[in-house]
């Protein structure tokens, strides 16, 4: 497609929130060895995107400006660089694109076929492109605190803090799928919500038993999916059994320090940062779970590529329910 250019959003520098996003129009990239070119059909907005534009992870990310943003997208593959076994023109796909190189809200868009993962057509753009970092982070997390999806987890119980975001929608469902009893917490227009997803029970986290996490049944819990901030962990601790995790998604210094110091004095609840380490089996687990009906995407709002700007104001706001998508 050498020659042919296509729409884009981007910004130049950091800060500026949606204010600060350009619509240009820029050459459509080439794949090169072991890349795929997808036409993307929607992305997915992360809370990491609009932290790199804030400046929260320099000056690693973005590398270089001017920056197309957006990692996770769906689409269709338009053409492959050499060494591509796995796809040809024409499949429809899922993809993780680079943090380093970004790209997805854009037109097209180049993916590592390392992270790219076919899409089936039981499965929309929409709902798979919400899969990669999300669905992903909730799956990682509750391995990490020991709960398996071969079918072997004993019943475990699970606290989920707000699920019903990105990650905690996701969280709840696989929770169950990993046989646990889970305690969710959400606002309160969306408790009924989170209860279609399976949870057991749930917490309007601006009550008295929400704030101090109480589960309703007097449970205990082994562990935590902690998908929110705010919350110290002595208001975690009363609530947790002997060997309990706690799973911090969004990880601070503090994070790190608290969790080192906890290992070093042999302290039998644990809190742990978890980095997210994508793997290509995970998301062929995670769509095939879409295309059995077992994993539901909660989008809370489509906008057009044109209007890429209120989708980055909403995804900012910090209060959608389930994820926000922008649909070429």
């Amino acid at each position: 497609m050498a020659g042919k250019t296509m729409h884009a959003v981007r910004y130049d520098s950091y800060g500026g929130g949606a204010a600060g996003l350009k619509h240009v129009e820029i050459p459509v990239p080439s794949p090169k060895k072991d890349e795929i070119l997808l036409k993307v059909e929607a992305a997915a907005l992360n809370p990491v995107d609009w932290k790199i534009q804030k400046g929260m992870l320099r000056p690693f990310l973005p590398p270089k400006f001017p920056f197309v943003p957006v990692t996770d997208v769906a689409g269709e593959v338009m053409d492959v660089g050499p060494g591509v076994k796995t796809f040809k023109p024409g499949d429809k796909v899922v993809a993780m694109l680079s943090f380093l190189k970004g790209g997805g809200l854009a037109e097209y868009a180049i993916a590592g076929e390392s992270l790219t993962v076919a899409r089936p057509p039981e499965a929309s753009p929409a709902e798979c492109a919400a899969l990669p970092i999300a669905a992903l982070t909730a799956l990682q997390g509750l391995k990490t605190t020991g709960i398996k999806f071969d079918g072997t987890s004993s019943s475990s119980n699970v606290l989920i803090t707000a699920a019903s975001g990105g990650v905690g929608h996701y969280a709840v469902q696989l929770a169950k799928l990993g046989n646990s009893h889970v305690t969710a917490t959400c606002g309160a227009r969306n408790v009924e919500l989170v209860k279609s997803l399976g949870a057991d029970e749930v917490l309007d986290y601006k009550t008295p038993e929400g704030a101090r996490l109480t589960s309703p049944s007097g449970k205990k819990y082994d562990s935590v999916i902690h998908c929110t901030t705010g919350i110290d962990w002595s208001t975690f601790e009363p609530n947790l059994n002997a060997n309990a995790k706690v799973v911090d998604i969004t990880p601070t210094l503090w994070t790190a320090i608290s969790s080192t110091m906890k290992r070093l004095t042999f302290a039998k609840k644990q809190l742990v940062p978890l980095l997210l380490y994508p793997k290509k089996e995970d998301m062929e687990y995670l769509v095939q779970l879409v295309k059995e009906g077992k994993l539901k995407t909660l989008v809370d709002s489509k906008h057009p590529l044109a209007k890429a700007e209120e989708a980055w104001a909403k995804s900012m706001d910090g209060h959608a329910t389930g994820k926000v998508i922008v649909e070429m």
